[in-house]
């Protein structure tokens, strides 16, 4: 077994531009996956019957087929039968961000119900309407029990975000395999891949952990 960095240490500085792609798109499909999963999470838990039914259907689908499938789809497909021509960072952060959303939506779900019933019904009692109800009263509760669990999302977010590579966006993954197509050794630039990967992963894990813990002081 040979490993040898030489060939590659020039190149790391081109692997580490893909730090800012990378983060970018998990913060822009992070953000598309919550707004996403807040609506249907409400939609989830709605009396009106056509909108549950239509967020357990839109999650059923999310969650049940492959991610890979849904970007290959969205960026191969959507110049096919619509003759626009996507941009990769779109097509990705639409297919993340509509796949996050499917699973954010069972996390504030939980949440929400998680919040004693008894907030809801003295807000009832008071004559609040639904939407300041939720907005003010519940979902700002619910976020704080689930705020490990949204944490956990954006850190997965981060990780898989290396799918893009097949699409060709050069994020940390796509400049990896680019630097062992042109050194013929793919070991090394994967490995430096992995570690930034790791490394990234660690700080946001560190953050989550802080973030929690000032939640906690302020309740």
């Amino acid at each position: 077994m040979e490993i040898d960095f030489s060939q590659i240490v020039p190149s790391i500085p081109f692997i580490l531009q893909g730090i800012g792609i990378t983060l970018a798109f998990a913060l822009v499909s992070a953000i598309i996956g919550l707004v996403l999963g807040s609506i249907l999470a409400i939609f989830k838990i709605s009396k009106v019957s056509a909108l549950k039914w239509f967020a357990n259907i839109y999650t059923s689908i999310f969650r049940g087929t492959p991610l890979i499938l849904q970007l290959v789809i969205i960026y191969f497909a959507v110049p096919q039968l619509f003759q626009y021509d996507i941009p990769k960072f779109l097509a990705g952060v639409i297919a993340f961000g509509l796949n996050s959303g499917a699973y954010i939506s069972e996390i504030i779900r939980a949440g929400i119900q998680a919040v004693d019933k008894g907030q809801q019904e003295a807000a009832e009692a008071l004559a609040i309407p639904y939407r300041p109800m939720m907005k003010d009263i519940i979902l700002p509760q619910a976020i704080k029990n689930i705020l490990p669990a949204l944490m956990n999302e954006f850190i997965t977010l981060t990780k898989e975000s290396a799918i893009v590579s097949v699409i060709g966006l050069m994020d940390i993954m796509r400049r990896a395999q680019i630097v062992g197509a042109n050194t013929f050794r793919y070991f090394e630039p994967l490995l430096i891949a992995g570690f930034v990967y790791w490394v990234l992963v660690t700080c946001l894990t560190v953050l989550g952990g802080f973030l929690e813990r000032r939640l906690r002081r302020s309740e």
